[in-house]
């Protein structure tokens, strides 16, 4: 094996032997591999935190009397922190150091996971995944940076940002069956399990993770304008859209919150065309390759993430299945993923990306499809094995893909900002079809066990919607390429 070593980065007894460029998809070092294990589980724990939550809210809401209106806010507080402050994430670590960002990220993100276990009060408990989304919004960037300017384009990229990819899908898809097995003991394992797995590679990182130099910077260089408008327009619209159904959708709080938030993204707009150093350097958004694989990464997270929510409610709330049993249920698509992991790379390498997001959303479109066919008294293998097999198909083709399109071609010096855009768009993508999703559901009226939850059809006949615009822009793109 040989590597290259322009540019190497500034090494220290904390972390030696690291080059800026790795060249080669064989044959890599211990220390190399360490590297990614403390990538990958980081991201891992990122996606993990989505899911595994989203099973234990039925047991949050019956032990702290929550409706499903509060409820979504658990999940949707910690994406909301996520996916609006990720732009300002990957400005970070551009101008601080991915290593003293990616480090200290992942040491708030541990904390907070435990502090969140030992609370009983509903709005701290959102405050606190509020602040675990944050720290998520740092790591992410930072992790997907070190990787891209630790691994040379082509072959070695590829393979690493396939492990790393998958990892993350796996986080999404494994944490179905986390939730499950954890909340059979407390829904309080599922909120502190991230906090000292992250905690223990918090300290292998510090010894791996390399050194690089800084740019320098001052606080003018950060568009913290563009963060709190861009986070505050997010917020806006989905309080907005979720509190709708009880407040009616023309009445004048919803529609002055609705005109607030297009206030704010307009203003978020205005900033980013005056700052000196944006947040998001409008520019990069002529790339077709970056916009495509930004939508189609919100739309595939979006749809998944609402399903989930739907799902996860009919099946405790309605079928009366215990989370160990969802866990089961939702176990066929983990395997799918983590299977994955290690053919992806080659896959990156000789199948356009967009050919495989287009599989991908197609795999989806039919999962969901397939789905609409429930009926109460239905077994698992009719109504939903068929539609978790595909689900798990489309996670591991799309979520790699999506990843590697949106940060192909694109300098060192903004490749925290593509990476913090992608996983904005993915994360922004489920924050707003969750609250959709729950909008839907609150107008619909009450569930009744063993009934089909009031919504649930028109639910995922829109994420189904959602799903099919995105293969059909995707083969648009595909025979504009031809």
């Amino acid at each position: 094996m040989t590597t290259t070593t322009q540019a190497p980065l500034r090494a220290s007894h904390l972390a030696p032997d690291i080059h800026a460029t790795v060249g080669t998809a064989t044959g890599w070092s211990r220390r190399i591999w360490l590297l990614l294990v403390v990538l990958c589980g980081a991201l891992f724990l990122d996606g993990l935190d989505v899911s595994m939550v989203g099973v234990a809210l039925p047991s949050i809401g019956a032990d702290l009397h929550m409706g499903q209106a509060q409820l979504q806010w658990i999940v949707s507080g910690y994406v909301l922190g996520y996916g609006g402050l990720l732009l300002l994430g990957g400005r970070a670590s551009d101008l601080i150091g991915r290593r003293s960002v990616f480090l200290s990220a992942l040491a708030v993100f541990g904390l907070a996971s435990v502090a969140t276990a030992l609370v009983d009060v509903d709005l701290l408990i959102i405050a606190l995944r509020f602040v675990k989304g944050v720290a998520a919004a740092f790591t992410v960037p930072a992790g997907l940076s070190i990787i891209t300017t630790t691994f040379a384009e082509g072959p070695a990229r590829n393979k690493a940002l396939s492990i790393y990819t998958v990892c993350g899908a796996s986080g999404f898809s494994l944490g179905l069956v986390f939730g499950g097995l954890l909340t059979e003991l407390s829904w309080r394992a599922t909120l502190l399990f991230p906090g000292p797995v992250a905690l223990v590679l918090l300290a292998v990182g510090l010894k791996v993770v390399p050194r690089a130099a800084g740019q320098g910077f001052r606080l003018a260089h950060f568009d913290v304008l563009g963060a709190l408008t861009s986070t505050g327009s997010l917020l806006v619209f989905v309080y907005a859209v979720v509190q709708a159904p009880q407040a009616g959708w023309g009445s004048g709080s919803t529609v002055g919150l609705l005109v607030a938030a297009a206030v704010l993204l307009a203003a978020f707009v205005a900033v980013e065309r005056r700052h000196a150093h944006p947040l998001l350097r409008l520019g990069i958004l002529r790339s077709v390759r970056l916009v495509h694989a930004n939508l189609a990464g919100m739309a595939m997270f979006g749809g998944y993430v609402a399903f989930q929510f739907v799902v996860t409610l009919y099946l405790q709330d309605s079928l009366q299945w215990s989370p160990l049993a969802m866990a089961l249920g939702f176990l066929p698509a983990g395997l799918i993923v983590v299977a994955s992991a290690t053919k992806m790379d080659k896959v990156l390498d000789r199948v356009p990306t967009p050919l495989m997001i287009a599989v991908g959303l197609a795999a989806f479109v039919i999962g969901y499809l397939l789905f609409l066919r429930v009926q109460p008294g239905m077994g698992y293998a009719a109504f939903l094995l068929p539609t978790i097999i595909l689900l798990g198909v489309g996670f591991a083709l799309c979520f790699p893909a999506v990843n590697s399109q949106a940060t192909a071609g694109v300098d060192d010096d903004e490749q925290g900002l593509a990476s913090g855009l992608v996983n904005t768009s993915i994360q922004l993508g489920g924050a707003v079809m969750l609250a959709v999703t729950t909008a839907i559901l609150g107008s619909a009226g009450r569930p009744t066990a063993g009934a089909l939850i009031p919504g649930m059809i028109p639910a995922v006949a829109v994420v189904s919607a959602l799903t099919v615009t995105a293969l059909v822009a995707t083969i648009g793109v595909i025979v504009r390429r031809r």
